[in-house]
């Protein structure tokens, strides 16, 4: 039983005797008392006013009394408005570094017997990864890691567009201006080899549509008639028909681009347990739609499409399979559903996808609940905003996108930079300074990218993200740094620290009190971030956490303390709020340096 659970059972009592009230325990909860008031926790008296039969401030007053009188763990109380402040113990708080650091789990909540699929990434064939889905990767990593600390069993999960129009253009264009180009020829990872071939396709497809619009075509006329868009069309048939020749060149291509995707997953540090292929799932759903319409959800219209009517859930009518029988996205993502839940008997199924996808998962999901699936509430769209550059907005078949090779790598060149300007590889070997430069510009963007709640559209300046100041990954890893080099110092003089040293204690500093106070919160905000699927909770939780220690490192001697306990006690506060960064970092999927 944690220190708040102790604290609301004895509200708890307290309500009982003094005003003959049973409270619900689920009912009740402390909030963290505000800075500028003396206390640890606040216990709002205003939803009690018909409990109390008092004013707030006197049933305040009287609980205060009574909590001060009847438990150990407060000390104090004052009332402000109706908010009844609450000072914890000096021991009770010893007590709680105790149990933290003695805890070899500290931030991995029990098993929850739940089963968890996390479906991030889902990258086209014809393009490299570029900075959208740099956040995508990192939110579906995070939230999955999260989650397993939730004690969750979590299966991360990859639904690779393989398939459709859009690959057909890259490898039209391949077949006009390749030239038996391959990404050993030409020098280029396969992903970024098939991304050139897309553009191409677009910008001759742009030259077709300007000569046929001289010609007398209207625009719309010439987008269709372009010889290069009805060669992709034909391609996509031809495909769909299993053309020996598609299929190969298909094959070669898609290959190029694994390779070229299977690098860069790893330089951004992410890992996925299955993946689905378009390619194997697009005719998917069918015999759901079947099934729907022997269920009366699904109706035909006149011209033999079929539909979903979800007017009382409040959407509109949606189709399911066009009238000639091909399928559509929707008829694919159903089937893609029962398959992912007959693979795995998930829990939960999350979909890491940007917010331009709300309207179609919002119908999906309505769908599959309409048709009864056990799993239908259990499916969860993890929203995203975009991300913008300074220089405004993307567009892959322009060729303006930033290429998140290119982008990670800027990333690293820029932290080595910013590290010797800063004069903070003194005694490294050449392989530590590379490895430091990669951990601090992979930490910086990552942290960037999810320190922002995950719903909000957010501008990524990469120069601002790599400072060692202010809210980034840099400032939380040099704090880390900081503590280790304390860590290795003490053992170098023979510092002798472990859970007990705080036995002989008997107060604390306000420094040292801080820094416990946060440290308890941990697990919560694990809790927290797992429940609302926002690693952006736990990333600012990390650098008021740092922050935290800073200031305690500012305030308070360590190595220069007479008392050799304090010192030993104030070594393994440092230890622990290390181990507790390095294991809230590694949830964002940061890694942290012993130094720099």
């Amino acid at each position: 039983m944690n220190l708040e659970q102790q604290i609301i059972l004895a509200i708890q009592q307290g309500f009982k005797e003094l005003f003959d009230h049973e409270l619900v325990i689920s009912d009740l909860g402390l909030q963290p008392t505000r800075k500028e008031f003396e206390g640890s926790f606040t216990f709002v008296m205003f939803p009690y006013l018909k409990v109390t039969k008092m004013a707030p401030e006197a049933a305040g007053n009287k609980l205060g009394e009574y909590l001060v009188a009847n438990s150990e763990i407060i000390t104090a109380y004052n009332v402000v408005k109706g908010f009844l402040n609450l000072s914890v113990s000096e021991k009770s708080w010893l007590n709680i570094f105790h149990q933290l650091y003695s805890n070899p789990n500290h931030g991995q909540l029990p098993q929850n017997g739940q089963k968890v699929m996390v479906e991030y990434s889902s990258p086209n064939t014809n393009k490299p990864l570029h900075l959208g889905h740099l956040r995508n990767n990192f939110l579906g990593y995070s939230i999955s890691e999260i989650l397993k600390a939730n004690g969750y069993e979590v299966i991360k999960a990859n639904l690779v567009n393989d398939r459709g129009i859009h690959i057909c253009k890259s490898m039209v264009a391949y077949q006009h201006f390749g030239n038996g180009e391959t990404p050993s020829s030409s020098g280029l990872k396969g992903d970024h080899l098939a991304g050139k071939y897309y553009v191409i396709f677009d910008k001759e497809y742009k030259k077709q549509i300007s000569e046929l619009v001289a010609t007398g075509q209207t625009e719309e006329e010439a987008k269709k008639n372009a010889p290069l868009m009805l060669e992709a069309q034909e391609m996509l048939r031809k495909w769909e028909a299993n053309d020996e020749a598609v299929v190969s060149l298909w094959k070669t291509m898609n290959t190029w681009v694994y390779q070229g995707f299977d690098a860069t997953y790893k330089k951004m540090g992410v890992d996925f347990d299955k993946f689905y292929y378009e390619s194997d799932t697009y005719l998917l759903g069918k015999d759901i739609v079947d099934e729907g319409l022997s269920k009366e959800v699904f109706f035909k219209k006149d011209n033999g499409s079929t539909w979903v009517d979800l007017s009382e859930e409040g959407l509109d009518e949606k189709l399911v399979l066009r009238g000639d029988g091909t399928s559509v996205y929707i008829t694919q993502d159903m089937g893609t559903c029962d398959l992912k839940f007959n693979d795995s008997g998930f829990n939960k199924s999350i979909y890491v996808v940007g917010n331009e996808q709300d309207y179609h998962f919002d119908v999906l999901f309505k769908i599959m609940r309409k048709l009864g699936r056990p799993y239908g509430d259990g499916l969860y769209h993890l929203s995203y905003g975009m991300v913008d550059l300074p220089t405004g907005k993307m567009k892959s078949r322009e060729g303006t996108v930033v290429d998140a090779d290119d982008l990670m790598q800027e990333m690293i060149d820029t932290a080595e930079t910013h590290t010797k300007e800063l004069g903070k590889i003194e005694g490294f070997s050449t392989e530590e300074a590379a490895e430091l430069y990669e951990t601090l510009g992979m930490g910086a963007l990552k942290y960037f990218l999810l320190k922002v709640d995950p719903k909000k559209r957010m501008l990524f300046n990469p120069q601002e993200s790599i400072e060692f100041q202010g809210n980034t990954g840099p400032f939380i890893q040099y704090s880390h740094a900081r503590i280790s080099s304390i860590l290795r110092k003490a053992k170098q003089i023979g510092v002798v620290y472990n859970d007990t040293v705080f036995e002989g204690l008997e107060n604390l500093e306000d420094a040292e009190r801080d820094l416990i106070v946060i440290l308890h919160d941990f697990e919560k905000k694990i809790k927290q971030a797992g429940e609302e699927f926002s690693p952006a909770l736990l990333a600012q939780y990390l650098f008021d956490l740092a922050k935290e220690y800073n200031r305690f490192y500012a305030e308070l001697s360590i190595f220069n303390e007479s008392n050799a306990n304090i010192q030993a006690f104030r070594v393994a506060l440092s230890a622990l709020t290390a181990k507790t960064i390095q294991t809230g970092m590694k949830l964002l999927g940061i890694n942290v340096p012993d130094r720099m």
